[in-house]
């Protein structure tokens, strides 16, 4: 079967230090992983190693609807890469590029069958740009 690459990018305005712990902090994560505001993380957690786990509760917050992401790290280049298997199987590959006052930070991943792709990207677009607000508000 083939599967279906998507990648979301997006430019934060800070350094590289400060996107990659707002990326990989739980006490971060849970503030900016959702991708609007009807939703939120209520928490996570990161053992931010080859073979450790990631898993992050996403949730309405009606409470109508919620799950837990979960993965398990493959790759970890500190402050360059982070690539994960999601418990699905599909792949996911952030990448952080420094640029001095700013940072590139680029995932590509696989897109699963469920929902449209078109629904996927945005999704993923959306929690990315959330990231971006997140570290840009907190400077």
């Amino acid at each position: 079967m083939n599967t279906i690459q998507l990648t979301v990018n997006a430019t934060i305005g800070a350094d590289l230090q400060k996107v990659w712990d707002a990326w990989t902090q739980p006490d971060h994560i849970t503030k900016w992983n959702f991708a609007s505001d009807d939703w939120c993380c209520p928490n996570a957690e990161n053992d931010l190693r080859t073979g450790g786990k990631y898993r992050a509760r996403m949730e309405a917050k009606d409470g109508s609807f919620g799950f837990d992401f979960e993965a398990v790290y493959d790759e970890i280049l500190m402050h360059q890469k982070i690539t994960y298997t999601m418990a699905d199987g599909r792949q996911s590959t952030t990448t952080f590029k420094s640029n001095g006052t700013t940072t590139e930070v680029s995932t590509t991943f696989e897109a699963e069958t469920t929902n449209p792709i078109d629904m996927q990207q945005q999704g993923w677009q959306a929690i990315l740009n959330n990231f971006k607000k997140y570290v840009e508000r907190n400077d």
